[in-house]
């Protein structure tokens, strides 16, 4: 039983350094994180109240005017697929393909937050419980430095953990409700074209 626990004790010991690397990894990418969404949140807001306005007045026989009146610069997501819808108008099936390549885009965008928020409490838990065990040895023999040592990095792993899952989280929410409203915008205006070829 001993020889089994011992293999478990170095196995667990041997993932620390994994885990303080993808801690670190995943840290980074959280900063990076914060800068592309403050950018993006810049764009969608400008863009958000420019299809607010258009699509208040938005009807069935301006929805081809559409187009002209979209910038020229299609730095938000939900622009790109309002073009491509209007360029493939006239077939029903090319529109509803665009929607769910729509769904596919925005949930490949969440992507790097879900990430974040599932893995960063898992890494920081594996980083505070895989020094703990040292640090009881270092205690029972009355090392104080070391135990000292392993604490401290039990706790810094936490802390990164959470706060890059943080992050996640927070930007997985914001850009989650962005989403649902973009595809709520394309489905209103696949069904404004829907009307304007049933009253051709």
């Amino acid at each position: 039983m001993n020889y089994i626990s011992d293999i478990l004790y170095w196995i667990s010991t041997g993932l620390l350094v994994p885990v303080v690397v993808l801690l670190i990894i995943l840290f980074v990418r959280s900063l990076l994180l914060i800068g592309n969404f403050f950018g993006q949140y810049l764009a969608i807001r400008k863009a958000e109240a420019l299809l607010r306005t258009e699509f208040e007045q938005l009807t069935a026989d301006t929805v081809d005017q559409l187009a002209d009146r979209l910038p020229e610069k299609d730095n938000v997501l939900v622009l790109s697929y309002i073009r491509r819808v209007l360029q493939v108008k006239e077939s029903p099936a090319q529109v509803q393909r665009l929607l769910s390549d729509f769904e596919i885009a925005a949930d490949k965008d969440l992507g790097i937050s879900k990430t974040l928020t599932k893995m960063g409490p898992m890494l920081g838990l594996m980083g505070t419980l895989i020094p703990m065990g040292p640090a009881l040895v270092g205690l029972s023999t009355g090392d104080i430095a070391s135990m000292a040592y392993n604490m401290q990095v039990a706790f810094a792993t936490t802390v990164v953990g959470l706060f890059s899952s943080g992050i996640g989280f927070i930007t997985q929410q914001i850009k989650q409700r962005w989403y649902v409203r973009d595809l709520s915008n394309l489905d209103f205006l696949a069904e404004l074209l829907n009307e304007k070829r049933k009253a051709q």
